[in-house]
């Protein structure tokens, strides 16, 4: 076997990206480092809006790439962005299951102080219920489809899943809604389910876990609360809430050939955070 050279294991020229969740935030950094890699790129997100206009404006940068409305809580949905992404560029080589929100109201709010509207003897069931809809019912729609379209796919065998998991599927969080902490702890366990199921077809499945990063996820509410963000940068050891841009290298090792002796991981990319908060809830 020639031994390829270490970059050229990054090059996904000519592939194609389908990402959920891509209009804003980490899909759309996803979608970003596709495009800038060289992949054709399809942007699915439920706010069909913003994922045509992010779109438009990498075909304007000169990158090769597409949009989609789609409710990764609706199966349907997702089966028929996978559809249509296939017709489009004759196949699906790497697909992130990203898409996901916040119903908000941990026990503990990030100014510090007990939050009565989390506390789980009174929690909404309607957040219980739209946070598993689409952060874990939604990424096994997406995989499902993924791996559908994958194993048809007899011109290149394989491809590359990536789940975006959170820190919160192994450290408990205070500020977090116990739905959002119960649902990722279940996708990094599926995740490891369909990385077993899937090897033998080629298909890699992996997980990113990032921590506190800067999104719009929540309504944007760290953005919109310059005290809340300062709250999360003096719990991460590092000193910091990280920015999109930072986990577009991560995106890219587990989307490409560099990757390719990796299956069922769940790595994480949070400052530290699975250490321990700097300064304790107490």
């Amino acid at each position: 076997m020639e031994v390829p050279a270490t970059l050229d294991q990054f090059d996904i020229r000519g592939r194609s990206a389908l990402v959920t969740g891509a209009a804003s935030g980490i899909g759309l950094a996803y979608a970003e480092c596709m495009a800038e890699a060289g992949a054709r790129v399809t942007l699915a997100d439920i706010d069909g809006a913003g994922a045509a206009r992010e779109a438009q404006r990498l075909v304007d940068e000169g990158y090769d790439a597409r949009w989609a409305v789609c409710d990764v809580a609706d199966l349907d949905q997702v089966a028929r962005a996978f559809d249509d992404h296939v017709a489009a560029y004759g196949g699906c080589d790497i697909a992130f299951a990203n898409a996901g929100l916040d119903v908000g109201n941990g026990f503990w709010t990030p100014e510090g102080g007990r939050n009565p509207a989390g506390q789980i003897d009174v929690y909404d069931k309607w957040r219980w219920d739209k946070s598993i809809a689409v952060n874990l019912t939604g990424v096994f729609h997406t995989v499902r489809e993924a791996a559908r379209v994958m194993k048809a796919n007899t011109q290149r065998r394989g491809g590359s899943i990536v789940i975006t998991s959170s820190n919160a599927a192994e450290v408990n969080e205070a500020i977090v809604g116990v739905p959002y902490m119960a649902a990722k702890a279940g996708v990094k366990h599926f995740m490891r389910h369909a990385a077993y199921e899937l090897a033998a077809h080629g298909i890699r499945v992996n997980a990113i876990a990032p921590g506190p990063f800067v999104t719009n996820i929540g309504d944007g509410w760290v953005k919109k609360n310059p005290a809340a963000k300062a709250a999360w940068d003096e719990l991460v050891p590092v000193g910091r809430m990280a920015e999109t841009w930072q986990i577009k290298p991560l995106a890219l090792l587990l989307a490409s050939d560099a990757g390719s002796y990796m299956t069922g991981a769940h790595v994480m990319i949070d400052g530290g955070m699975q250490l321990g908060p700097v300064k304790p809830l107490s």
